[in-house]
């Protein structure tokens, strides 16, 4: 009995930790982590398209289709934007679960001849279903975590992007360890059930934290332990997939690696469980919550003062406020003046020739191998390196951008314009190849596609406010799939197709006589490659306008506004204390 009290206290504060962590802002960040490493299926097209194209007897152009509304589904987020406006991250994570399973499971059922051979319509409209899920998962995670970090805009989007990057060669490992090596339909099936399990169970844990946003002492040193743990994950993954490429594996040393790779991806959970630990010990509850009260009443009041601004605004036709009356650089626009804007066109355009030409080139990525004679273990490795450089290209436009913008204002418009100058040259290692350059193409375009998509959602944040973020960010990108369906579909398809048919006709055979149309040698894709490399040379000039436009505002201090909240936070504090 007299132990009762002690173990009371133990229970009490065993109980008021795990509380702690589960609805802290660290834990929330390690559940993003996880969900986001899931969220990248459609950059494993490459590893099964081959057998949507050998099972339904598709020739490149109909694949190339397929890729497309891929791309589509991937990109046009608009309607994931709009049910952010209205509804909570919880239930775009469960729209999100649902979609994904859908679309994908009916995929492998018709590889699988599991059903009646299904129209290429149905098919692509399957792959369009199931790639959409991807958005309802990045709005749901990406517009809380500005929110819950608006002071490391950069620094969290290329966290969580580079996990998205990283999700390809994650997911390829552990199909390899629960399926093998000889099984690449059931990755189909991974991809329809792993992903949509972790958006339900940490459907409760993405929101967005109630209480003051404020910038914590030590904040940006935990950013990069995790950087640190990630950066360790895809070297590990690296090296797994270089060994399997050397050496054959067997389903024991499979399942080996892939726990190596699971075991780092839950080590953020530990980083998340002491920084809670911290904050336990240094914050007191109930002088915050005193605070947030304070804090939320002045923001009514101002709240208040905006809605009468808003009613004197409103008088005004819709023609001024959306075109003469702009807000300024950084401060919050609507969707309209956003969408209308000249720096908006400008992305458009980027997102039209970097995007769409990293699109068609992951999307042929199986073929160009297949066409250059690489073995069908090559072809994997050249989708694990281009998902683990993704990851880099991820983290590099986040960290680095944020670090040069902060310390020299180097504005990351300019930075985007680096990177598209870069994956001109990934694709024109592939138009004119030589032994070994797909390897070397697969990372230089798999940095330059995963470094564009930070930049692209940060400067959205930067130019156009976080009130309307998570609308903009998803229209911000939709020149990608129309990239994507002008560059791969109506040009690089029918190139590869007609190429193969002038193979076909040297062997003395017509179309009728082989059921897939394949290509073999050089000339299937150098044309095609040439003209990718091309459109994003362009894309890398239009940039340069933007970055002429928005020389000043980079120049300035583009987070004020938040450090305005933290002063008031601060005073709130000492007069309360």
């Amino acid at each position: 009995m007299n132990n009762l009290p002690s173990l009371t206290g133990a229970i009490y504060t065993n109980y008021r930790l795990t509380l702690q962590v589960l609805r802290g802002r660290w834990f929330y960040l390690f559940a993003s982590f996880l969900i986001m490493s899931g969220a990248g299926a459609t950059y494993l097209f490459g590893v099964y398209s081959p057998d949507i194209k050998t099972t339904l007897g598709y020739d490149q152009t109909t694949l190339n289709l397929i890729g497309f509304f891929k791309d589509v589904g991937s990109s046009v987020g608009v309607i994931s934007g709009l049910t952010a406006e209205l509804l909570p991250p919880w239930c775009l994570l469960l729209i999100g679960a649902a979609v994904n399973f859908t679309g994908y499971f009916m995929i492998w059922l018709s590889v699988t001849s599991r059903i009646a051979e299904p129209r290429v319509w149905h098919v692509c409209m399957y792959m369009c279903i199931a790639a959409n899920a991807q958005n309802f998962e990045n709005t749901s995670v990406l517009t809380t975590t500005l929110r819950n970090f608006p002071e490391n805009r950069g620094v969290v989007l290329g966290l969580l992007k580079g996990f998205t990057g990283l999700s390809g060669a994650i997911l390829a490992q552990i199909y390899l360890a629960v399926y093998g090596d000889e099984h690449s339909k059931d990755v189909i099936l991974l991809i329809a059930w792993l992903p949509a399990v972790l958006s339900v169970v940490f459907v409760y844990t993405i929101r967005e934290i109630d209480g003051v946003k404020v910038k914590e002492v030590d904040e940006l040193r935990v950013f990069y332990q995790f950087l640190y743990v990630s950066i360790v994950l895809a070297l590990v993954i690296m090296g797994i997939t270089i060994a399997q490429k050397m050496a054959d594996f067997s389903p024991a040393s499979y399942a080996g690696g892939c726990a190596v790779v699971c075991c780092l991806l839950f080590a953020p959970l530990f980083i998340s469980i002491k920084q809670e630990l911290e904050v336990l010990k240094k914050s007191n509850q109930e002088r915050i919550r005193v605070c947030e009260v304070r804090l939320e009443n002045l923001d009514d009041i101002h709240d208040h003062d905006l809605d009468q601004d808003q009613e004197e605004k409103s008088r005004l036709c819709c023609y001024e406020s959306i075109f003469l009356n702009k807000p300024k650089r950084g401060e919050d626009y609507s969707i309209l003046q956003a969408l209308l804007s000249v720096d908006m066109v400008i992305l458009y355009v980027a997102t039209f020739c970097g995007l769409g030409t990293s699109f068609t080139a992951v999307d042929n990525l199986g073929q160009i191998g297949e066409s250059l004679g690489y073995p069908r273990k090559s072809i994997s490795t050249f989708v694990s390196l281009l998902s683990i450089w993704n990851y880099f290209g991820r983290i590099f436009s986040g960290f680095v951008s944020e670090h040069l913008l902060i310390k020299y204002k180097f504005p990351r418009p300019l930075m985007m314009t680096l990177v598209l100058f870069m994956s001109c040259i990934g694709h024109l290692l592939i138009a004119f190849p030589f032994s070994g350059s797909v390897y070397i193409a697969s990372i230089i375009i798999g940095f330059s596609f995963g470094a564009q998509l930070p930049l692209i959602f940060a400067i959205v944040s930067e130019l156009f406010g976080l009130k309307r973020f998570s609308t903009l960010f998803n229209c911000a990108q939709l020149g990608g799939p129309v990239g994507s369906y002008i560059l791969n579909v109506r040009v690089t398809g029918p190139m590869y197709d007609r190429q193969a048919l002038k193979v076909l006709e040297r062997s003395g055979l017509d179309r009728s006589s082989v059921k897939e149309l394949v290509c073999i040698g050089k000339e299937c894709y150098r044309w095609s490659f040439m003209m990718l490399g091309g459109v994003c040379c362009f894309g890398a000039l239009a940039t340069l306008v933007l970055v002429a436009r928005t020389r000043e505002f980079y120049n300035g201090d583009i987070y004020s506004k938040f450090k305005e909240q933290k002063g008031v936070a601060k005073i709130e504090d000492s007069q309360l204390g």
